[in-house]
């Protein structure tokens, strides 16, 4: 088996603690919901952009 040129990065943190922070953020502001989805949202963004930039090289 060969190895692979680089090692890929990984962008499933972002989502995971943006998730989290949302949460946490949007239940003490008393929306946890909304603060759940916006949380997501940019940790989708993130990884996004990690996977874009992975892609490259």
């Amino acid at each position: 088996m060969s190895d692979p040129s680089h090692t890929p990065r990984a962008g499933g943190l972002p989502i995971a603690i943006g998730t989290m922070a949302g949460a946490i953020g949007g239940a003490l502001a008393g929306e946890a919901t909304i603060g759940v989805l916006a949380g997501f949202a940019i940790g989708v963004v993130i990884a996004i952009v990690i996977w874009r930039r992975d892609r490259r090289g």
